[in-house]
């Protein structure tokens, strides 16, 4: 019976002392715990978000957004004077351009009607060719003064209003631009191409050739061999 009693007895110490075992254990960890948590706390600091002076040091400053916002404006300011000085250059050419088209329409309008009258200046040239000469004080003297005088009003009223001049051709050097040749004859005379004959009169009006000249064109004779 006795040792009934002290087995029993073992088993409860054996217990109280697991028991104990399991507490001491449990405020171990709970000890370690506390010192991990005390010693991770700094890591922690230097790993959470910044300081709020850090964060701010990072925008500019007010001199410096203004000193940037002056710069930009500078640089608009810029730009657009110079989109006006091109827009009014290209107005100011637009404007010359219009002026002298309006001009050049202006001075041109009545070439079609010019070129008429030219034919009738050339008719009058060939009665005056063709009338030869007559006795002084005749009638035929008078009728070939009367239309050498209707002719030269006629040429001098188209030259003076509107601009229509006569330009010699005979004996000029040949240009395309202003003589139409009929015909050519080598020349030992000339060095370069001339014109030897006019056979219908070249008129210009103003800088404007209307009409060219008909002409024979003599050539340098070693240009032909």
């Amino acid at each position: 019976m006795k040792k009934h009693v002290d087995t029993e007895e073992q088993k409860g110490n054996a217990a109280d002392a697991k028991g104990s075992g399991v507490n001491d254990g449990e405020q171990s960890e709970e000890s370690s715990g506390k010192v991990n948590s005390s010693v991770s706390s700094p890591e922690g600091e230097t790993a959470g978000p910044e300081a709020p002076g850090n964060a701010e040091s990072s925008e500019p400053s007010p001199e410096e957004a203004a000193t940037a916002r002056i710069a930009e404006l500078e640089r608009l300011n810029r730009d657009l004077q110079d989109q006006y000085l091109r827009k009014a250059a290209d107005f100011d050419n637009y404007r010359k351009r219009m002026i002298r088209e309006k001009q050049e329409v202006i001075d041109f309008a009545n070439s079609n009607l010019l070129v008429d009258l030219v034919q009738v200046l050339d008719d009058f040239d060939r009665a005056i060719g063709h009338a030869g000469d007559h006795e002084a004080g005749s009638s035929a003297a008078a009728l070939a003064e009367g239309v050498s005088m209707i002719r030269g009003q006629l040429g001098s009223m188209l030259e003076s209003k509107y601009g229509l001049t006569y330009y010699p051709a005979k004996g000029e050097p040949f240009d395309p631009n202003v003589h139409e040749a009929i015909g050519t004859q080598p020349s030992e005379e000339v060095s370069e191409a001339t014109v030897a004959e006019e056979f219908l009169k070249g008129y210009k009006l103003k800088d404007r050739i209307i009409r060219p000249a008909k002409v024979m064109v003599w050539m340098p004779a070693q240009e032909n061999k």
